[in-house]
């Protein structure tokens, strides 16, 4: 569904992506892992067009680099880590606005049958349905995460980036969108590839495994293959061990 093939990026000096390969299927969720600055966000920004690269970068058979900015975000979202809101939109006008690429009359004009099933559909998958009239800026941030993600949804897009969305959340809301972000891939058949720092969501969540390391894969494969061990080189401590100890101290 997502074809990678020789993918550098970076920010105008030497890239910081290099030469990275790798493809998603349908319905897959793949996460990617590795230390702060390993280029996992450049790589997402470099996927969502954010970035000028060099290689391909394929969707269902169609190059995003050639897509105009609308086109391509009707088939590919990224979603970002929690940040500020400063807009005094309600919840449901929020989620709307992941309906913009899809429009054809302009921001909140005409809004087509369309729109407001996807959006419906949405806030109910991410069970924020009962908060559409609340102003975002009352809402807590496990709230408006969710609310982020069923913006994201709306947009009904092919495939899905998240940047560690799960950070600032408490652990109810890491699991709760962790789940929506499940059910959207196995009802739509679409996939995901999301970066995380923590594994043990990330291991939860994931189908297949890219492990980054100085803007290079170090592993690629699916879950069941994935030898743990990598961790402990590319982070340089006793992953396992430091697991095992934690979970100690609940048994």
């Amino acid at each position: 569904m997502l074809r990678i093939e020789h993918l550098s990026c970076g920010y105008g000096g030497p890239p910081i992506i290099q030469d990275i390969s790798f493809q998603v299927k349908e319905g897959e969720k793949l996460c990617i892992l590795g230390p702060n600055g390993c280029g996992k966000t450049t790589l997402l920004r470099a996927l969502a067009g954010l970035l000028p690269s060099n290689g391909t970068v394929e969707l269902m058979g169609t190059s995003l680099h050639t897509l105009p900015i609308r086109q391509r975000a009707q088939k590919l979202a990224l979603m970002s880590q929690f940040s500020p809101v400063t807009f005094n939109y309600t919840v449901y006008e929020t989620v709307m606005l992941g309906r913009y690429a899809h429009q054809t009359n302009g921001f909140l004009r005409g809004e087509s049958a369309a729109d407001r099933r996807a959006v419906e559909e949405s806030l109910r998958l991410t069970g924020t349905w009962e908060l559409r009239e609340r102003l975002v800026t009352r809402l807590s941030g496990g709230q408006l995460q969710r609310v982020f993600l069923a913006r994201t949804f709306a947009q009904e897009p092919q495939a899905i980036l998240l940047d560690e969305p799960t950070n600032h959340l408490d652990l109810r809301y890491q699991v709760e969108l962790i789940n929506s972000l499940k059910s959207w891939s196995n009802a739509k058949g679409h996939c995901v590839v999301g970066v995380f720092h923590d594994m043990n969501l990330a291991l939860s969540f994931a189908d297949s495994i890219l492990l980054l390391n100085h803007g290079q894969v170090q592993s690629y494969s699916k879950l069941k293959d994935f030898d743990l061990s990598l961790l402990d080189k590319i982070y340089h401590m006793d992953i396992r061990g430091y697991m095992a100890a934690s979970l100690q101290r609940w048994t």
